[in-house]
């Protein structure tokens, strides 16, 4: 379950909201001015989250890797020199 909560009125129920997120399983959505600001949730959302950035890293460097094999590397003074730095 998603829950909104002004984050100036999550404050004074902290202890009750990680309760609720860590045995319920509850989300808690921080807002302030009504925009969304940050998100208090279960631990294995944010280890499941962690897992989905490492896999889509590990992806990304395997491209690259992929790409300097087939296309090569540029040598970091032409790279300045072509930019003017």
């Amino acid at each position: 379950m998603n829950t909104r909560k002004a984050f100036s009125q999550a404050r004074s129920e902290l202890t009750t909201i990680v309760n609720h997120v860590a045995f319920c399983h509850d989300r808690y959505i921080l807002t302030r001015n009504g925009k969304d600001l940050a998100a208090i949730v279960p631990i294995e959302d944010l280890e499941m989250l962690e897992a989905i950035e490492d896999e889509r890293d590990i992806e990304v460097a395997r491209r690259v890797d992929e790409d300097i094999k087939k296309h090569g590397t540029v040598k970091w003074k032409e790279i300045k020199r072509d930019f003017g730095l």
